[in-house]
């Protein structure tokens, strides 16, 4: 997994509420436990008509917003069900981060051990970088995760939460099994001083 420590670039806008991680990335691609190539079935019963030619009016689908970086959608992002598939289509399309004012816990746990970086605003900041990507799709964010805030393109730093263990994983681009594998040292040497201890209580 990638450190993420700032994310700058441009952005995308999806302001639609309630989208779920059947529209993210549709079930019949949930049999692949391969991450390669998922990013071209992100948002595809959306993307690609009934022959698979892609819709020319679908945002991600024009080229202005190729490249974005971190994606605005509306609110209650990510509601459905359980599938670590959504974040992998929405990083393979390119995001690093997603922009929204509330996520479903799922998703949003899922996307914070991939390496997605998920962004609670209010609604009027939300709103406003919906009306700037949608005026200028040029226009870019910077999103410090150290600090924990992104800055708007007029210099306005709005701040988001994140869980501290979280927020340490996603710096040094470890998952959980990476963070305690890094503690392997540690646990080591917990159970050599306290062995005698643990013969005893046995």
């Amino acid at each position: 997994m990638k450190p993420i420590n700032t994310v700058a670039g441009r952005i995308a806008p999806l302001p639609i509420n309630d989208i779920d991680t059947d529209q993210i990335i549709p079930a019949r691609y949930l049999k692949t436990t391969d991450k390669e190539g998922l990013g071209k079935a992100a948002f595809y019963d959306w993307r690609y008509d009934a022959d698979g030619n892609p819709k020319p009016e679908f945002v991600l689908n024009k080229a202005e917003y190729q490249g974005a970086a971190v994606l605005i959608a509306g609110h209650n992002f990510g509601c459905g069900s359980s599938r670590e598939h959504a974040p992998w289509a929405l990083m393979g399309a390119g995001f690093t981060a997603v922009v929204s004012t509330y996520f479903a816990d799922i998703f949003r746990n899922n996307a914070l051990k991939n390496g997605l970086l998920p962004v609670i605003v209010d609604e009027e900041t939300r709103q406003q970088l919906v009306s700037l990507a949608e005026e200028d799709p040029t226009t870019t964010v910077t999103i410090d995760l150290q600090s924990q805030t992104i800055t708007l393109p007029d210099g306005r730093g709005v701040q988001f939460p994140i869980d501290p263990f979280s927020k340490y994983c996603l710096l040094n681009g470890v998952d959980q099994m990476g963070f305690l594998l890094n503690l392997e040292d540690d646990i080591h040497a917990f159970e050599e001083a306290n062995s005698q201890r643990v013969k005893t209580t046995a």
